[in-house]
Parts: C-alpha cells; structure tokens; sequence
C-alpha cells in the first residue's frame, strides 16, 4: 500500500518529498516526467511513497492509483493564487468517489512573499466541502535553503503522515 502525492506541476511535490526522505533541504527545480518512488522508514513503519507529475498530460493516470492507497498528500503552491481553481477542482473530483480516504494537503511555499495563509488556502481549495466522514488534514510547509535542516512544519508533516499510515494499515 502506497501514499500518493498530487498536486499541480511547480508545487512543490518533489522537494516535500526529498525533505520528509533525508530530513535534509533539497530543492527540486526540473518537473516530474512521469512517477518518481520513494520509500521513508521510520522507527513504526516503512512507508512507500508514490509521486506522478502534476502536469496536465500525467493528470489521467492520478485516478488509476487512488483506490491502490492508504492516503493522498495533496502539494499546493500557497503563492500561486491563479492556479489555486485548478488545484481545488483536481482535489474535489479525485476524492469525490472515495469517501473513507485520508487526505493530508500541504499548503507549501509558504515562506514566500505573497503567499496565502492556511485560511486562505482552507477557503480556496473549499476544504469544508469535502465531507465529514474522512480523516483530513490542512499544513502549511516550506523548503528552506538547500542543505539546512527541514523545517518544524515539515516534520509535524512527516510524523502526522506516519501516524495515519499506522492508523489504516
């Protein structure tokens, strides 16, 4: 069983995952073509995570691998206010279908000048709508300078994650 990581191209996805992974900095700048796998263990669970490019030729193959999971991170630029339409109808029409699963969104970049706080976020994405039943999960995030430790957001993000993982399996 597989966490899935989605979001739009340029959110972030890649360096989240690499600073959950080595608890180091390192950011990402060249897009995911296509999936990239990474396994994290920690002292409770080894936990494979499964990214797929956010750009809009990889976007179809997002709905194959949801019902294969145990939960879905879903990487949101804070600062990108033009996109972040986009990005809420993508996150509603994934989990509509599926009402039980575990959603964790990171509000990333949030150290950017610009970017919008987590209520804003909250709101844009329409996260009240989504429902009652399921377990989620709203955090802001950043990647910090390349090589510094990860941030105290990134690793509340990394302890919820192995938690929830614990809690489905």
């Amino acid at each position: 069983k597989q966490i899935l990581v989605l979001g739009l191209d340029g959110a972030g996805k890649t360096s989240v995952l690499h600073s959950l992974a080595t608890n180091q900095v390192k950011r990402s700048m060249a897009p995911t073509e296509g999936f990239n796998a990474i396994c994290i263990n920690t002292e409770e669970s080894q936990m494979e995570f499964l990214e797929i490019g956010g750009s809009e030729s990889l976007r179809s193959y997002w709905k194959m691998y949801l019902p294969k999971v145990l939960l879905l991170i879903y990487v949101v630029d804070s600062a990108d206010h033009a996109r972040l339409p986009v990005a809420k109808q993508l996150l509603h029409q994934l989990i509509q279908n599926n009402s039980t699963l575990p959603v964790v969104v990171l509000a990333n970049k949030q150290d950017l000048e610009g970017a919008y706080c987590i209520t804003d976020i909250h709101d844009a994405l329409a996260l009240s709508d989504i429902g009652d039943e399921r377990k989620m999960f709203l955090i802001g995030t950043h990647v910090a300078e390349d090589g510094s430790e990860i941030s105290s957001s990134m690793k509340d993000a990394k302890e919820l994650i192995a938690q929830l993982v614990l809690e489905t399996q």
